[in-house]
């Protein structure tokens, strides 16, 4: 038997893979710009080095990031244009505007005050580099904002009218602040966050584990435990919720996440394990907690739910693949919770920085933010299958007029290129991870003293050359 690839197979790949390498930068670039805010803004009112320290150090991982993701996001607008031009043909006239103001508000503001950031601490006033460096956490922050919009009203599409087979917006608050928006927004930052969170924790645990760490390391392993035990609970509740709104507005989605097949009018069972059989609509191997699934997608002991079953084969998402993507990122939420608490009881215990096996599970921990984040994507976007536009227009039709053979050329293009360039970038990623935080000169750890003196602490050369090469993404000569 032979596997045969539509245009429409093609294009749905092509695109999943592009975004699957474009989605993990912004998100270490969103959790490290707030990050990189709290450590200026600390070192602002304690002017004790180490923050200023552990600035410059995660400046450097989060200006490479930075990069690679504009880059890798340049590609996917292309593909709206040529592979989806379908889709932008017929719901042009609101995700167009929706990523315009992405690019007028938010990326003009981080490309403003970027440089001022990264280079600016020899040129302007601590002051006004804390602002520069909040403009560019802000401007991350806004551009989410509006990428979230954008995806989420394709999710949960309102505020508009089909004319002549086209999308005419009739309402933009509706459109912006659409149904799942504000859930997935939540959603989306607080997993940001925890995917920053965990790179710290997992590099400054790799930084104890060799002894004799930096106090700067020490501190950044301190600092995001307490984030992520804060956050991982924090998202279990945001995540609640989403999945409230998403049984209210996507039922299918929900009924292929859980692998139900059947409506149950007296509790749902949650299905803990199983395969699922799209062919033979069952869910083979199944293990069932009986009323679970309607504790917890209902909040109640009898809530209904609907199966698989209730909707036309042609509407059903593909249950095998969100079954298990959804059951990664749990696990892996779960796994978080467990990183937190642990470490709150080694803190007590005063036994953080010496259990050699705890640092060793924080090390392991540190790419699991990224894996939930892409498990948690796959399972939001095939489930949302086999609509574009839920509910207004199938994936099928938004293929643009493009061949099998174009779209596996260029397929196989894009996988020879991001691995060259982005696999470097994450290498080079790794390298600087491996170097960690370095002291800082005596002369440039003297703070300024007064309006008569330099007008900001200067950058040591060696660092100012560092975090131009993480920007441009490779060692420059010095």
């Amino acid at each position: 038997m032979t596997f045969s690839p539509s245009a429409l197979d093609l294009a749905r790949f092509q695109f999943a893979f592009t975004v699957s390498f474009h989605i993990i930068f912004p998100a270490i670039s969103i959790g490290l710009a707030s990050f990189l805010m709290v450590l200026e803004g600390a070192w602002l009112k304690t002017r004790r080095e180490v923050y200023r320290e552990m600035y410059f150090f995660w400046s450097k991982v989060f200006a490479l990031s930075f990069g690679l993701g504009v880059v890798s996001g340049v590609v996917m607008s292309y593909q709206f244009g040529t592979n989806w031009a379908g889709f932008a043909d017929f719901a042009g006239a609101v995700t167009g505007p929706l990523l315009t103001y992405e690019v007028l508000t938010a990326f003009f503001l981080e490309a403003g005050f970027l440089g001022i950031m990264l280079f600016g601490w020899r040129k302007v006033s601590p002051k006004a580099h804390f602002g520069a460096t909040i403009m560019v956490a802000v401007g991350t922050l806004i551009s989410m904002f509006w990428i979230l919009s954008s995806n989420s009203w394709m999710q949960t599409p309102q505020g508009v009218r089909i004319e002549n087979g086209r999308i005419v917006p009739e309402d933009w608050w509706q459109i912006v602040f659409n149904p799942s928006f504000p859930y997935r927004l939540a959603h989306m930052a607080l997993a940001a966050f925890l995917v920053a969170a965990l790179i710290v924790c997992a590099g400054s645990a790799w930084h104890l584990l060799r002894k004799g760490a930096r106090d700067a390391v020490r501190r950044a392993f301190s600092l995001s435990l307490w984030l992520i035990l804060v956050l991982a609970p924090l998202q279990i509740v945001v995540g609640d919720a989403h999945g409230l709104n998403t049984l209210k507005y996507q039922p299918a989605k929900i009924a292929a996440i859980e692998g139900l097949w059947e409506t149950h009018e007296n509790g749902t069972p949650l299905n803990l394990f199983g395969i699922p059989d799209m062919a033979n609509e069952r869910t083979r191997y199944a293990v069932a907690a009986p009323r679970l699934g309607s504790l917890i997608l209902t909040h109640s002991w009898d809530g209904e739910i609907a199966g698989l079953k209730s909707f036309a084969p042609a509407d059903r998402p593909n249950s095998t693949v969100v079954f298990w993507s959804f059951r990664i990122m749990v696990g892996l939420g779960m796994l978080m919770l467990l990183l937190g608490l642990l470490g709150l009881i080694l803190r007590r215990g005063r036994r953080l920085y010496e259990s050699r096996w705890f640092l060793r599970f924080a090390v392991a921990m540190g790419p699991s933010g990224l894996i939930a984040l892409l498990a948690g994507w796959v399972t939001t976007e095939v489930g949302r299958q086999p609509w574009v536009v839920y509910g207004l227009m199938r994936t099928a039709q938004g293929v643009g007029p493009v061949t099998v053979q174009q779209l596996g050329t260029s397929l196989l293009l894009f996988v020879i290129v991001y691995f060259a360039v982005f696999g470097g970038g994450i290498y080079y990623m790794l390298k600087l991870l491996d170097k960690g935080p370095q002291p800082l000169a005596p002369d440039d750890a003297r703070p300024t003293a007064g309006p008569a003196a330099r007008p900001a602490p200067a950058v040591p050369p060696a660092l100012e050359h560092d975090v131009l090469a993480a920007a441009l993404g490779h060692t420059a000569p010095r």
